[in-house]
């Protein structure tokens, strides 16, 4: 690993992120070994907006001879963390080159971020068919957009909630809200 001279501020937007980001479903199969995983638009779809709010981004490339750097930026401080590693292909051609890629690349953002992907169902799906009540609102609150502070709904938000006519509770209906969201709002309405 390699990383900016200073790491303070990506470290505490690190933390930021942790306390953002859900756990990763695995919607995808594979069809050899009959198990899933979490695709890479999963794992993007699920950091996208966490990441922006955190203040962070990151890139990925292929380096070198099968290798692949994946670096993690903050951007106010311009401080950085990256590594890279490599992985042959079983199959050196094109499409081998290019799925290995895209494994690496899950796995390297998943392992740099410490992403938590969802693997233990603690027995619901063999118990209950994974139709739990917990269950279904989890996949309800999945299928929600993030209320993201630069946007006309949290401005909607903030004056509904002024003026008594909502809440935070009821803007979980339409929406997912982070804990800065929430902070946010709270000053807002209360200034």
């Amino acid at each position: 690993m390699e990383k900016s001279n200073s790491i303070k501020e990506i470290a505490a937007a690190l933390i930021l992120f942790q306390m953002k980001v859900e756990k990763i479903k695995k919607d995808a199969t594979n069809p050899f070994f009959k198990s899933k995983y979490a695709s890479l638009s999963n794992i993007q779809d699920a950091i996208s907006n966490p990441l922006a709010e955190s203040g962070l981004t990151y890139s990925q490339f292929p380096d070198g001879d099968h290798g692949l750097t994946t670096i993690i930026m903050h951007g106010n401080s311009g401080e950085w963390i990256q590594s890279t590693y490599r992985m042959k292909p079983v199959k050196d051609d094109p499409q081998g080159i290019g799925s290995s890629i895209t494994y690496q690349k899950r796995y390297a953002i998943a392992g740099a971020l410490a992403l938590n992907i969802d693997d233990d169902d603690d027995g619901n799906t063999a118990t209950h068919g994974g139709k739990t009540p917990e269950k279904a609102q989890q996949a309800e609150d999945d299928n929600k957009p993030w209320l993201n502070i630069d946007s006309k709904e949290f401005m909607g938000a903030v004056e509904k909630i002024k003026a008594g006519s909502s809440s935070i509770a009821a803007l979980r209906k339409y929406f997912k809200v982070s804990k800065v969201v929430e902070e946010k709002i709270n000053r807002l309405v209360s200034s």
